[in-house]
C-alpha cells in the first residue's frame, strides 16, 4: 500500500499558518511507513566495499517522505497551481491543482498583508523607472509591470543565508531582497559597475547576457555544499533562457551534484518578440526538469497566495538535501520587451487585455479586503511607502554621477595586464590632450576678448 505523506511546506507549524480550507499544515508528522511500504528503487546503485547495502539518494529520500512514486514526484501538477481566483476568492482546495506530493498550505493573512505591501511597491518602481526612461535618466528599462508577484515571492522565499541571481528584469526582486534602489538602477544608466556589492546582500549582479546567471548560480550552490553551508540558491531566468545551452548545462549539473538550487523560471509568453510555442514543443517548461531527474511544478505567476506557497515548499525541499527543483510561473510581461521594443508588431491588443484582467495586484487586493486585512488606512500606508521608494529612484538618479574613464582599466585584474596598461596609457594621453587643447581654445577666445574690449 502506499502511505500519504504531507509535504514539507516552508518549515511552518500549523500555528503559524493559519492553513485555510482544510489544507495540510507545514511540518505535520506522517505516520511511519513500514520498508514494505517505501517505494523500492528500480534503478542500479553503486555499492562502496566499505557499506553492505546501497545507501538511498536523497531524491529517493523525498520520495519515500511523500509516499508516492518517483514519476509523481517528479512531474509537475496536470495545469498549474493556482489558489486565488482572478477575481480574488479562495479557490477550494479541490480546484487548486494540487494532488498527493503537490499541496500547499496557504500562508498566513499577516504574511500575505506584506506582501502585498512589497507588490504595490514593486508596481510602483517600474512605473517610475519608465518615467525615468522616458526623462532620460536611465538608458534602458526592462519593466516586469505585470509579473510583481514572481518578483516578490522570489525575494521572500529566502532566508538572509541564501543567494539569488537575477535577470536584467528583476529589479523589483532585487530591491525586495534588501539592495538601496539607486544601487540597483546604476546599472542601467550605462555605468560600468553593476551597483552594489553581491556578497554583501547575497544578491548576484543583474544579468544581461542571457541565462548565464544559472552557471553562476550553480557554482555558488556547488561551492556552498562542499562547505557545508545552510545556503539555497534562487536561480532566475525567463521563458527564453530555457532555449539556450547554457539552461541545459546549469540544470544537468545541479542534479546530478544534488545541489541546493530553485531554478525559477518567469514564463512570460515571449523571448522579446519569440512566442513560446516557436521555443519548446514540452507540455510546460517545467516538463523539462523531469529529464534531468528533479521535480518540476507549474504555478499561476499572477497569484502570489500559490507564488509563495510553492516556491516556500521549494526552498525547503532544496535545503533538507533532495536536490535541485524547476518551477515555473505562468505570467505575462504587460509592457513591452524595453523602451526600445514595439510589442505591437508581434501580439495583438486582445491578448495583453486578457492577461490585465488576471493582474496580480487587483486580485490580491480583492483578497486581502475580503478578508479584513486591508483597510483604506493601510492602503494609504502602502501606497505612502511606494511613493517614498519612487522619490529616492528620482532623487537619485538625478544626480550627475562623477566618472573617471580610468575605472574602464582599474578594476579588471588585480594585477593589470601589459595590454591593459597599453591602453591606460593611451586613454589618459588622449585625455591630456583634449584637457590641453580646451585650455587653449579657453585661453585663445579668453584673449580675443580682452582684444575685443581695448579696440572699444
Amino acid at each position: 500500500m502506499t502511505i500519504s505523506v504531507s509535504p514539507p511546506g516552508g518549515g511552518r507549524s500549523a500555528e503559524d499558518t493559519g492553513a485555510a480550507d482544510g489544507a495540510t499544515a507545514a511540518g505535520a508528522v506522517a505516520p511511519q511507513a513500514s520498508t514494505e511500504d517505501a517505494p523500492q528503487a528500480t534503478s542500479p546503485q553503486t555499492v562502496s566495499p566499505q557499506t553492505t547495502a546501497p545507501r538511498t539518494t536523497s531524491l529517493q529520500e523525498a520520495v519515500q517522505n511523500f509516499g508516492i512514486s518517483i514519476e509523481d514526484y517528479l512531474l509537475p501538477v496536470h495545469g498549474q497551481i493556482q489558489i486565488l481566483a482572478e477575481d480574488g476568492t479562495m479557490l477550494p482546495e479541490e480546484k487548486r491543482g494540487s494532488s498527493p506530493g503537490h499541496q500547499y498550505p496557504v500562508p498566513p493573512d499577516e504574511e500575505l498583508l506584506e506582501a502585498y505591501r512589497r507588490l504595490v511597491v514593486g508596481r510602483r518602481v517600474n512605473d517610475q523607472n519608465s518615467a525615468l526612461v522616458r526623462q532620460g535618466r536611465l538608458a534602458v528599462y526592462p519593466s516586469s509591470h505585470g509579473q510583481e508577484a514572481c518578483q516578490v515571492a522570489a525575494a521572500l522565499c529566502l532566508g538572509s543565508q541564501d543567494w539569488m541571481f537575477p535577470t536584467y528584469r528583476d529589479a523589483v526582486a532585487v530591491m525586495t531582497r534588501g539592495v538601496d534602489p539607486v544601487e540597483v538602477m546604476t546599472i542601467f544608466r550605462g555605468d560600468w559597475h553593476g551597483g552594489y556589492d553581491p556578497h554583501a546582500h547575497h544578491v548576484g549582479i543583474q544579468s544581461t547576457p542571457l541565462t548565464t546567471q544559472l552557471l553562476h548560480a550553480v557554482g555558488v550552490a556547488h561551492a556552498a555544499k562542499l562547505r557545508g553551508e545552510d545556503t539555497v540558491v534562487l536561480a532566475m531566468c525567463g521563458d527564453g533562457a530555457t532555449s539556450e545551452g547554457d539552461f541545459h548545462e546549469a540544470l544537468n549539473f545541479a542534479a546530478v551534484f544534488r545541489l541546493p538550487v530553485v531554478f525559477f523560471v518567469q514564463n512570460n509568453q515571449y523571448a522579446i518578440s519569440v512566442p513560446l510555442a516557436h521555443q519548446t514543443a514540452a507540455p510546460s517548461l517545467a516538463h523539462k526538469a523531469v529529464g534531468y531527474g528533479m521535480a518540476g511544478e507549474r504555478v499561476d505567476g499572477n497569484d502570489l497566495v500559490a507564488l509563495l506557497a510553492v516556491l516556500d515548499r521549494a526552498v525547503t525541499l532544496a535545503r533538507s538535501g533532495s536536490g535541485p527543483l524547476l518551477v515555473e510561473a505562468n505570467t505575462y510581461r504587460m509592457q513591452a520587451h524595453t523602451n526600445a521594443d514595439d510589442a505591437t508588431r508581434y501580439r495583438n491588443q486582445a491578448e495583453v487585455e486578457a492577461w490585465a484582467a488576471k493582474d496580480p495586484l487587483n486580485r490580491m487586493r480583492h483578497y486581502l479586503r475580503a478578508a479584513g486585512q486591508l483597510t483604506d488606512d493601510v492602503e494609504a500606508a502602502f501606497a505612502h511607502d511606494a511613493e517614498q521608494v519612487a522619490q529616492r529612484l528620482r532623487e537619485g538618479l538625478s544626480v550627475e554621477p562623477d566618472l573617471d574613464p580610468q575605472d574602464l582599466f582599474r578594476y579588471v585584474f588585480t594585477e593589470p595586464t601589459p595590454q591593459l596598461r597599453e591602453q591606460a596609457a593611451f586613454l589618459s594621453d588622449e585625455l591630456a590632450r583634449d584637457a590641453e587643447g580646451a585650455a587653449s581654445t579657453a585661453s585663445t577666445a579668453n584673449t580675443a576678448t580682452a582684444g575685443t574690449r581695448e579696440e572699444r
